[in-house]
């Protein structure tokens, strides 16, 4: 055996506990029921610490969950590292002899990121665990992706669905090049990740709306834990260049109301870099016309929503009769055709590039949505409809914390100017779609009166002034 390799004999026993402790976890207060469903193994670091990726299915919530938990374990405790990232000890070997293991959340890892960017850069091909059939890894560069070296990383907190590592890099000459941000994701889902698949094309295809895409890494993994389960796929991590300096269009859009700034021009060229993302997608990725059975799913759905937020929230239901007739009107309209869309789109998936513009992240659709249903074309609207509702929660933000202060008619100016940017760009009137863009804006704000009313009921008036708003204007 080579000198220092580390070698774990299992997961350490806390690794349930810790699991449960973070942010991607989704049931939270219930305790983890984890079984492995696959695990691969990157190149071991300098020192011999093993990285080993866990694929973990949790059967403790109505829904299993498949997670994905990279670990590295070392044969001594890092003095630098966070105590949140220690996962607990294990029993393992070091240089063909019984020792003891200290094992880290690897993305907190620097020789654990270091590995990953190069397994991503030289399209590498994963180690199959000898504890796990089934599982595979592979990094795949992106065409377009010119080669960087690690130098350094960091870990962007308070993301709540993935881990987002910050990989600062050199280029050949050993000079400082443009940074990149790995996305690891920590729930899975069988099947191809939009993020990966929209932003991809979209920068092959020489759109300057989005990052430049680096690369991505897919794996294969059992789907249940029984060694017999059916193979699943798809996507485990995503890399892109990352843009410093830049600001995310909500905290501009709440600084301009606050200072009372007008904030047309800015949210006029934001609707033309939507139309102009649309355009593209257009071109580059099928589009289909939208059949009888969609449109009659989208209404019901629709109407599904309305029930569940009348009886989420009564003073909602004097307008039910009135939506019921605008979702009517929408199912029966005019439709564009159907083409891969943003799916999770507001202020806070846009960036403000010095000097560049608005630039779109996080193609990966609404996360509690199936992934089959996100990777699907889709109405356009819908993510028009997102961004409207977006202007709307900036001012109610500022009416939140400046009690007696009315933004309503900057929330106005906004909407206004965004859908003339984005008619503008599209080259067609979005008046002529208004019943299905109601449509659209009453549903995500039936969506928000549920969540306000479970989570922040003095928020509740938002969502519940624009559903009036609309109604009044049929």
């Amino acid at each position: 055996m080579t000198a220092g390799v580390v070698r774990p004999d299992r997961r350490p026993n806390t690794l349930p506990e810790w699991v449960a402790r973070q942010r991607w976890y989704q049931s939270a207060g219930s305790n983890p029921d984890l079984a492995l469903v696959g695990e691969w193994l990157l190149p071991p670091g300098p020192d011999g610490t093993a990285f080993v990726t866990h694929l973990l299915r949790d059967s403790s919530g109505a829904a299993s969950t498949l997670y994905q938990v990279p670990l590295a374990y070392r044969s001594a405790p890092r003095p630098d590292a966070a105590e949140t990232t220690l996962v607990g000890t294990v029993d393992g070997i070091v240089d063909g002899a019984p020792a003891t293991l200290w094992v880290y959340d690897a993305p907190h890892d620097p020789a654990y990121c270091a590995a990953l960017l190069e397994f991503i850069l030289d399209g590498g091909v994963g180690v199959q665990s000898e504890r796990s059939s089934g599982a595979s890894a592979a990094g795949h560069r992106h065409p377009t992706a010119s080669h960087s070296s690690f130098a350094h990383s960091q870990v962007l907190r308070g993301e709540q669905s993935n881990t987002s590592i910050i990989f600062d890099t050199v280029d050949a000459s050993g000079e400082p090049s443009l940074p990149i941000i790995c996305k690891v994701f920590r729930t899975l889902h069988h099947g191809e990740n939009p993020d990966i698949i929209v932003q991809s094309a979209l920068a092959e295809a020489g759109c300057t709306l989005v990052p430049p895409s680096v690369g991505f890494v897919s794996g294969t993994w059992r789907a249940e834990a029984s060694l017999d389960s059916p193979i699943d796929g798809g996507h485990l991590a995503f890399a892109q260049r990352f843009l410093p300096g830049v600001r995310d269009a909500w905290r501009v859009a709440l600084d301009a109301v606050e200072q009372n700034e007008d904030f047309s021009d800015r949210a006029r060229s934001l609707g033309a870099a939507t139309a102009e993302v649309h355009a593209v997608l257009a071109d580059i990725m099928p589009t289909v016309a939208a059949t009888a059975e969609e449109r009659a799913g989208v209404a019901s759905r629709m109407r599904r929503r309305l029930g569940a937020a009348v009886a989420e929230v009564p003073e909602l239901g004097v307008y039910a009769s009135a939506v019921d007739a605008i979702i009517t009107g929408a199912e029966s309209a005019e439709w564009p055709r159907l083409q891969r869309i943003h799916g999770d789109y507001h202020l806070g998936q846009v960036v403000a590039v010095p000097d560049r513009g608005w630039v779109l992240l996080d193609f990966e659709g609404e996360p509690l949505r199936p992934l089959a249903e996100r990777s699907r074309p889709d109405l356009t609207l819908r993510d028009v409809a997102g961004m409207l509702r977006s202007f709307d929660y900036v001012a109610g933000s500022f009416e939140q914390s400046h009690p007696g202060a009315s933004a309503a008619s900057w929330a106005q100016a906004s909407r206004t100017a965004f859908l003339e940017g984005y008619s503008d760009r599209a080259g067609v009137d979005i008046e002529r779609f208004r019943v299905l863009l109601d449509a659209f804006e009453i549903d995500k704000a039936l969506y928000e009166s549920i969540y306000e009313a479970r989570n922040r009921p003095a928020w509740l008036p938002i969502p519940v002034t624009a559903i009036s708003r609309l109604v009044a204007l049929i």
